[in-house]
């Protein structure tokens, strides 16, 4: 493993450790509205100010959206490769539309699924800037034991949370099941193009087009919540419910970075590893539901070796394009 792939790694676990973290605030919030996609909105309006208060203060952030607008106009930089805020806007969005009716544990486990199945794709046509990796067969045995210690980790959990109100009742559970996995496929595809905009302009400038491109879907999204079920409770004012906004600035800006080093497969990974392992430790210090259980430390464990299976074949270090 080159030194690039070990900060890569690391850095994909604080990501991981961040959506956690991030996941436990925006529910809080989320709880405190009685409104997940508020929740989001709120969250991505929080990160995109603290963005632009970068843009406006530091000329560097500026000269990195300035070379992303050059290179779309040459055509280096496609248009649908500033995109990515999309996919981060639809998982968000499927949380609060499915998670009432389906339970978190199913949500995870095809989120996740969806997640690394389109990261063997997404690497081996070489979208993200790693270039193209081929689909090894360590590779897809780590794509598998991280679906199964997600779904390991589940295991036993409570489903819906408490008092939760379904958005779309009519729709058989079944097939809201697909809204996760088409919004885990989604997040693969993000983290790829966030990649190549970086590339370009820099993690924040990344990070930047990523949230005003995410506003472009909850914004709306959550007037016609608003227009069926009428206006989220009154916001809360507990600066702390407001921060998962800027933990998301700083993973998605990451991200955008360590998808470089380490491929879209990998970066999910070891995102993974973190989520589960903040999560048992979140459990330990605050727990907020049935507690912290054997099967999430299971989980925990075989989410490490799925990565040690993705990492240790010499085949699956990526094969940059001319």
């Amino acid at each position: 493993m080159t030194g690039r792939t070990r900060i890569g790694v690391l850095l994909g676990f604080g990501i991981g450790a961040g959506v956690a973290v991030q996941a436990r605030i925006n529910g809080a919030l989320g709880a405190r509205l009685q409104d997940g996609i508020a929740a989001a909105t709120v969250s991505f309006l929080v990160g995109l100010a603290a963005l632009l208060l970068a843009a406006l203060l530091d000329r560097r952030v500026r000269a990195g959206l300035r070379r992303v607008r050059a290179a779309v106009a040459d055509r280096s930089l496609r248009p649908w490769q500033l995109l990515g805020g999309l996919c981060g806007a639809f998982f968000v969005a499927g949380q609060g539309l499915t998670v009432a009716a389906i339970g978190v544990t199913a949500f995870t486990t095809a989120a996740v699924a969806g997640q690394l199945i389109s990261s063997l794709v997404v690497d081996r046509l070489g979208i993200a800037p790693s270039g193209h990796t081929p689909v090894t067969p360590r590779r897809l045995a780590g794509a598998v034991l991280g679906i199964g210690a997600v779904a390991l980790a589940a295991f036993g959990q409570h489903g819906a949370p408490a008092g939760a109100v379904a958005l779309l009742p009519d729709v058989p559970p079944v097939l809201l099941v697909l809204l996760p996995a088409l919004a885990g496929v989604g997040l693969a595809w993000q983290q790829a193009v966030n990649g190549r905009v970086a590339a370009v302009g820099g993690p924040p400038a990344a990070a930047l087009v990523n949230f005003v491109v995410g506003l472009l879907l909850l914004v709306p999204l959550a007037a016609v919540v608003a227009a069926v079920r009428g206006l989220p409770a009154a916001p809360p004012t507990e600066p702390w419910l407001y921060l998962g906004g800027l933990i998301g600035v700083v993973f998605i800006a990451v991200a955008a970075l360590a998808v470089r080093w380490i491929g879209v497969l990998l970066l999910g990974l070891t995102s993974v590893a973190g989520q589960l392992t903040a999560a048992v430790l979140l459990d330990l210090r605050t727990p907020t539901g049935p507690g912290l259980s054997a099967p999430a430390l299971a989980g925990c464990l075989l989410t490490l070796a799925a990565v040690l299976a993705a990492t240790r074949n010499p085949q699956s270090r990526p094969v940059l394009r001319n």
